[in-house]
């Protein structure tokens, strides 16, 4: 009987149109239903349809193996089956997975990803992280919140204020609730004035409106070239100068020319007899007469407009290498270390001496209001004199070289910029009321001549070796604002025009350059140009005859 009882559960078991007995586990696709409190599983297929039974289809074959009886949780998911056209078997078709019952969804099991911008993980900064005042932040914080106050209750206003102070101090200026970990770093403030070839200084990641540009273009090529043959490559001289008439007189060799810069005429104005050579050139204010300071010791007044000799005044006794006007006083500085004083009104025309210089003076200005005259020295010393004074106001010794560039503030009359040599390559702002040094910087190079603009907050300056560059200044934080770059030898000499927009720049290459660098604004130079009609000028007031 035993073996009829084996033969009837056998038969039982291997029955396909029935249900499994009751005595089985549930198969894994029932036990999520249930668990998911699915009430009706849904099988769709072309060619069946049963609600409440396994998923497994009615047509399929019995090969009486135990392998073909999976259930579908532990097979391969329904939904994830090859195309039809893909399958082996074309003519199968792969039956979808249908949930029903209150409009319930089931829960993916995807992972959840954090987006992008949520990022729920921040990693320090270690460079930016101060880590012994993040650990005296932590400590007094846990002890500020464990502790008791009553101490802090104690203390006055006073001691409250000092202890405030001292954090702040103690923090490098950071206030005393500040974060204990950096997360960013942020980026590092320009210098005023700094602008890169771009125009662009920071961007930042919010976009921010549209501004209109602040920084003006700046030529860096020169708007002429003219040849300078037999221009003499001496630090010491000053061979070029400009006129408010718009004449740019230029000394090569032993002949002086006059260059009109309203027509381009040039004119050959007087030729000194050999071994005489031309060592200074400066124009007086009302721009008709200039004063030439010769190699022999004598100076000597032309009247341009008449290519007539005026005077000639010799009572240096070495070169006369720098020139400066003040009204009807011209002033001259030699070889010798003196500085004399002419009265060009009068016969006896030398009335004052200044010798505290011990070597050339290289250097020689006039301040615009005619109150002190600067002079330099290749003894390494800037003096300041006084209008009518034979002593020294100050003497300037921070220079370690020769003072050939010197340069008076055309709106601050008391404010001297002063360049040196090879040897020192530094610029440095005085106030020669005080007599404190403002500002210095190092240019890196020979500073040969200096030049304030008179439209601009600007100084340009003119180098020798290395780079034989104008650099442009902004004051007064002296940063850097360009680089006029094209000489192929050291910048000699610079002059400004009378309308204060070009620069005219004499280098050992023989040429002399022509940089419009301070150009005016055109709005500017209309209303400028309004103002003047009642001053007509015809090819810049004088032409050369």
């Amino acid at each position: 009987m035993s073996h009829l009882q084996f033969d009837a559960n056998l038969n039982e078991a291997l029955k396909m149109e029935g249900d499994l007995t009751t005595r089985a586990p549930p198969a894994r696709w029932q036990r999520k239903a249930q668990e998911q409190g699915v009430n009706h599983l849904t099988i769709t297929n072309e060619n069946s349809h049963c609600e409440g039974s396994s998923p497994r289809s009615a047509k399929t074959p019995h090969s009486g193996s135990l392998l073909d009886t999976k259930s579908p949780g532990r097979g391969k998911s329904p939904g994830r089956g090859k195309s039809p056209g893909r399958g082996k078997s074309p003519g199968r078709l792969i039956p979808k997975l249908a949930v029903r019952g209150g409009g319930q969804k089931t829960p993916s099991r995807k992972t959840p990803t954090t987006p992008y911008n949520q990022q729920d993980r921040f990693i320090p900064n270690r460079s930016t992280t101060d880590l012994e005042i993040s650990h005296h932040l932590l400590v007094t914080s846990m002890e500020a919140s464990g502790g008791d106050n009553t101490e802090e209750e104690e203390l006055t206003l006073q001691q409250k204020e000092y202890q405030e102070k001292m954090m702040e101090n103690l923090n490098d200026g950071q206030p005393p609730n500040t974060r204990i970990l950096s997360f960013k770093n942020k980026a590092p403030q320009a210098q005023e004035g700094y602008v890169n070839n771009l125009k662009v200084l920071y961007s930042a990641s919010k976009t921010a409106m549209p501004k209109a540009s602040s920084a003006r273009h700046i030529p860096s090529v020169p708007e002429k070239i003219l040849d300078a043959p037999d221009l003499l490559n001496d630090y010491y001289l000053h061979l070029l100068d400009w006129s408010v008439n718009n004449h740019l007189a230029v000394a090569l060799g032993s002949c002086v020319y006059i260059w009109n810069a309203g027509n381009g005429s040039i004119t050959a104005l007087t030729q000194l007899d050999d071994p005489d050579y031309v060592c200074s050139l400066a124009w007086i204010k009302e721009g008709h007469v200039l004063g030439i300071g010769l190699s022999s010791g004598q100076t000597q007044l032309w009247d341009v407009s008449q290519q007539k000799l005026l005077r000639t005044m010799g009572d240096h006794q070495n070169r006369v290498s720098a020139l400066s006007w003040n009204a009807y006083i011209l002033s001259s500085g030699s070889r010798s270390g003196q500085i004399f004083h002419h009265d060009v009104r009068v016969a006896e025309h030398h009335v004052a001496t200044l010798a505290s210089h011990t070597q050339e003076v290289c250097g020689l200005k006039w301040s615009p209001d005619g109150r002190l005259l600067a002079s330099g020295g290749n003894d390494n010393q800037v003096i300041v004199w006084e209008k009518t004074a034979t002593t020294p106001l100050h003497t300037f010794t921070a220079h370690q070289s020769a003072i050939k560039a010197l340069a008076w503030s055309p709106w601050q009359s008391n404010i001297l910029a002063t360049g040196g040599g090879t040897a020192d390559r530094t610029i440095r702002l005085w106030n020669c009321n005080t007599g404190i040094c403002l500002k210095d910087i190092t240019t890196t190079s020979q500073v040969s001549s200096i030049l304030w603009s008179t439209h601009y907050k600007e100084i340009i300056s003119g180098h020798g070796f290395s780079n034989n560059q104008l650099t442009i200044w902004k004051y007064p934080t002296m940063a850097k604002v360009a680089d006029l770059t094209g000489h192929t030898g050291r910048v000699l000499e610079l002059c400004l025009s009378p309308d204060g927009q070009t620069v005219a720049s004499a280098a050992a290459d023989e040429t002399i350059r022509m940089w419009k660098c301070w150009a005016v604004d055109k709005k500017e130079k209309k209303q400028q140009g309004e103002s003047s009609k009642s001053h007509p000028i015809s090819a810049f007031a004088r032409s050369i005859r």
